[in-house]
């Protein structure tokens, strides 16, 4: 695969935000783990794809990029109301999603080192995440691969799906 670069993403990039989160959905799905995500495209969810449009409009959207197409996607701002808040200024992963046909390449680990950078840039000295941390914890375990430490667990209730159980990990780039 050619270099990954990183380039800040826009309004006209919600297309592409709802695109990776429709293939790792359905890769999620096939795989029999639709407690992340649920089964269905993010592109028919009219509030993922409000979501999306306000990631893309909110200047927190960046996006990697191989051979001139988008491969992942990553936007940081300000922690979800479901989660603990910080104790210290802090940047927020909100959302980091890849494109699975070049899973294994590190786009993930490469769009949060861009994420550090940002937080150092600001001269945050904290990073955090939240993931889903059912099933058997992989996702958690693969942020701590990343170099987070897992804090908060926490439960969001959704009225008419099970609760859906979260882990927030923190990172202090240096």
């Amino acid at each position: 695969m050619a270099e990954v670069g990183v380039r800040r993403g826009g309004p006209a990039d919600a297309g592409v935000v709802l695109r990776l989160l429709d293939d790792a959905t359905a890769w999620l799905a096939a795989l029999g783990r639709t407690g992340q995500w649920g089964a269905e495209p993010a592109s028919t969810d009219p509030r993922r794809i409000g979501q999306a449009d306000a990631w893309a409009r909110g200047g927190g959207l960046w996006l990697a990029q191989a051979a001139g197409q988008p491969v992942g996607a990553l936007v940081v701002g300000t922690a979800t109301e479901y989660v603990p808040p910080a104790t210290e200024p802090e940047l927020y992963v909100n959302l980091l999603v890849t494109d699975r046909a070049h899973a294994g390449k590190g786009i993930g680990g490469r769009l949060l080192a861009h994420a550090a950078e940002l937080a150092r840039e600001r001269g945050v000295g904290l990073l955090r995440v939240d993931c889903y941390a059912g099933d058997d914890g992989a996702l958690v375990r693969w942020y701590e691969r990343q170099g987070f430490t897992a804090t908060d667990p926490f439960t969001v209730q959704r009225p008419g799906h099970p609760p859906w159980p979260g882990q927030v990990l923190t990172h202090h780039p240096h």
